[in-house]
């Protein structure tokens, strides 16, 4: 059965390969069935028909030697006792690269599957950049594995489905393989949702008669058109398959019946010339629907995809959808990535591989930022909605962004850089917030400032991956900088109270430091250290082992000369002992301040070091730190540093005579004092008295006192506190 298999492939595969190409194919097939031998598929089948099935989808594509010998082994590495170097030694280190790049990731092992799928995702996905026919690949065993799913049990069928529709079936539509992302769809749909796609197929059989016959009559009334122009044509009317027809009334909110596009008509003709011409001829048989017709000939779509959309107002009462396009634009449509695919160059050389590279390319700048392998598989799903705006840049260049992209995506995807100064955007030569939406056919042009940073408010409105993930990455970076300036002035404090600046700690010292606690560099312990993950006596005293005087205090003279060399001027006491940290309140995620007590600046405050939040500041006496009291080697003497417009939260409790318009005088008084409100709780409200909790931003003690008065001013209040704890 699987012989007669291979030579049936054989004999397609010589139609356009050479005979050296089918011989390789024919001795990968050989070692596959030989490696999967005893191996059965839960059809009952030998293994080795799923590996065939996969090269006989991938030949209906026309993709090179290599390509098909790869699918016939792309499971031998992780399904059989076969290696990679076997196949580098029988088939070419070409081949044994592409199986490698589609093989699972069996050796490691994850906390959840989730995490196992996003890791392999991300494996795949940078292999894909380096050479696309991996993904030809995986899509073609992808296929296979839907037509059997069957087979599987009902949760693990309803998973692959659903992984189907969510990853496989956009990137292949991102790829523009529409033959191949329309069947993924369709047995993606029907193993989710059963029911759904069972009902949803009998009413659309139901429908299909006085359809067909609608059609029928427009697609005569178009030829006659045609013909009489003397155009040469081909007319073949399109079934909008039953997952598009379920997505097109789940988005839209709206009943089968009102579904006008379950059928269209495809107009091919041979040149763009033509396009253009069918398209005035169909808007004088019958009236084109304003706002329906979409040029994506002039600007196609971003997997290359080029057409004429136009809607017509017919009179049977339903609109006609009509697609106009030459043969060679359908074959893209269709094919996508693998038409035209050049054997010889695998990059490929026509316009629908040209833009998957510069997609693919892209990956590897989201690979770049991405935290971990579900953040990188996050921002690829983001990436493959299907929808799109074309924008301009100020020298006319267009640029196609997902569907309800900000000014911030489209800089970010000018370049990185861009996207990291912007400051603000003129849109069709006016300004507009960076968060406004864009849409086709505007000009957008983006003004930076040098000193300009992403803000972290941007991830709640950016749309794109690559935005996201350069956003995230810069934010990220900055944190880590902050939990290392903060760890050296920790480390800096102790070895201070140790009697031996850090710039007197030998090498030696501190390369044995770095071996001890498997630290990569000195800038990782520091983070450590800034992030609580350590503490910074024991660093020090790590660090100072076996040096002469490192016990005890020297003399306060040489320590003042000795700490006046090499630490910064807050270290030092005025007596020429080390000083408090200080904390300004701009140090970011890694100094906290404690919900319990809200400490602001002019409170008494102690430090303490928690792992995992670096330094948290409470109000010296807080009641809640009287745990902390066992862990005195964790306190931290700290002191405010005046910090300009830093402002810091603090609750208050206003008790008022329950009056209408009273909480709009209480916030009025507030807003005039320049404070904001972060947030605000109404209680015990009982006609008569009230209860309001407010939280405000203030600079300091003053800044909170002056509020206060103000407030007692009004005639309705009865009484002000600040709440702690």
């Amino acid at each position: 059965m699987q012989a007669s298999g291979i030579e049936s492939l054989a004999r397609r595969l010589a139609a356009y390969l050479p005979p050296d190409d089918v011989a390789a194919v024919r001795r990968a097939h050989a070692f596959g069935a030989q490696a999967h031998s005893g191996q059965q598929r839960k059809t009952g089948e030998p293994y080795i028909a799923h590996p065939l099935a996969v090269a006989e989808i991938l030949a209906d594509l026309h993709v090179d030697g290599d390509t098909l010998c790869a699918a016939l082994l792309h499971d031998v590495i992780e399904d059989t006792a076969a290696t990679r170097a076997q196949i580098a030694e029988q088939f070419g280190e070409e081949v044994a690269a592409l199986v490698d790049a589609v093989t699972k990731l069996t050796q490691i092992r994850f906390d959840t599957r989730e995490q196992a799928q996003a890791a392999y995702f991300r494996k795949m996905m940078l292999a894909v950049a380096g050479d696309l026919r991996v993904m030809l690949i995986k899509l073609a065993d992808r296929l296979h594995n839907m037509r059997t799913l069957g087979h599987l049990e009902p949760d693990k069928r309803r998973r692959i489905a659903r992984e189907t529709l969510e990853i496989y079936a956009p990137i292949a539509n991102r790829l523009g393989m529409h033959q191949l992302r329309s069947e993924l769809e369709e047995l993606g749909f029907v193993a989710l949702y059963p029911l759904r796609s069972r009902v949803l197929d009998e009413a659309l059989r139901r429908a299909r008669g006085n359809r067909h016959d609608l059609v029928g009559k427009i697609e005569t009334a178009l030829r006659h058109s045609l013909e009489a122009a003397g155009i040469r044509y081909r007319l073949v009317s399109r079934e909008k398959h039953l997952y598009s027809v379920y997505q097109k009334m789940r988005e839209d909110r709206i009943p089968l019946s009102e579904v006008y596009d379950v059928y269209a008509l495809r107009i091919v003709v041979e040149t763009v010339d033509d396009c253009y011409r069918v398209l005035g001829l169909v808007h004088n048989t019958y009236k084109p629907l304003p706002q329906r017709f979409k040029d994506y000939i002039a600007i196609p779509k971003t997997n290359g995809y080029q057409s004429l959309h136009t809607a017509l107002f017919t009179p049977y009462g339903v609109p006609a959808e009509i697609q106009i396009r030459t043969e060679e634009m359908d074959r893209v449509a269709n094919e996508g990535v693998a038409a035209h695919w050049s054997y010889k160059d695998p990059s490929g050389g026509g316009r629908p591989q040209q833009r998957a590279r510069e997609w693919l390319q892209s990956l590897l700048e989201l690979q770049r930022n991405a935290g971990d392998p579900q953040d990188f598989l996050d921002s690829v799903k983001v990436d493959l909605f299907p929808d799109e705006v074309y924008v301009f840049t100020p020298k006319g260049l267009i640029l196609a962004l997902p569907a309800g992209a900000t000014a911030v995506d489209f800089a970010y995807a000018v370049h990185s850089d861009i996207g990291n100064h912007c400051v603000a955007v003129r849109v069709d030569r006016r300004l507009a917030p960076l968060s406004s939406a864009l849409e086709t056919g505007q000009t957008v042009e983006i003004i930076t400032a040098r000193t300009a940073t992403p803000h972290p408010s941007w991830l709640s409105f950016v749309v794109t991956g690559k935005a996201r993930a350069a956003i995230r990455h810069f934010l990220k970076n900055i944190d880590h900088q902050k939990a290392v300036e903060l760890g050296r002035r920790l480390l800096e404090i102790e070895l201070a109270r140790l009697g031996t600046p850090m710039a007197q700690v030998p090498e030696q010292n501190i390369a044995g430091l770095l071996r001890e606690f498997s630290a990569k560099a000195m800038d990782d312990l520091l983070e450590d250290v800034g992030l609580g993950k350590r503490l910074a006596a024991v660093v020090a005293t790590h660090l100072v082992s076996g040096m002469p005087q490192t016990t005890g205090r020297p003399p306060r003279s040489g320590l003042r000369r000795a700490l006046a060399r090499v630490a910064p001027r807050w270290l030092v006491g005025k007596d020429g002992h080390s000083a408090p940290l200080a904390i300004k309140g701009t140090e970011g995620l890694v100094v906290s301040y404690g919900k319990c007590c809200r400490p602001i600046p002019g409170d008494p405050i102690r430090g303490y070091v928690s792992a995992g939040r670096g330094v948290v500041i409470h109000v010296d006496g807080c009641p809640s730190t009287a745990e902390f009291a066992k862990q005195p080697d964790k306190w931290l003497d700290v002191e405010w540093q005046p910090a300009g417009d830093a402002r810091f939260p603090v609750d208050i409790r206003v008790e008022v005579v329950d009056q209408r318009g009273e909480l709009a005088t209480l916030a009025a008084a507030i807003a005039d004092m320049d404070c904001n409100i972060a947030n605000v709780q109404l209680n015990n409200r009982d006609g008569i008295h009230a209860v309001d909790d407010f939280t405000l931003e203030v600079r300091d003690r003053v800044h909170l006192a002056r509020i206060m008065k103000r407030l007692r001013t009004l005639k309705s209040v009865r009484r002000i506190i600040r709440k702690r704890g």
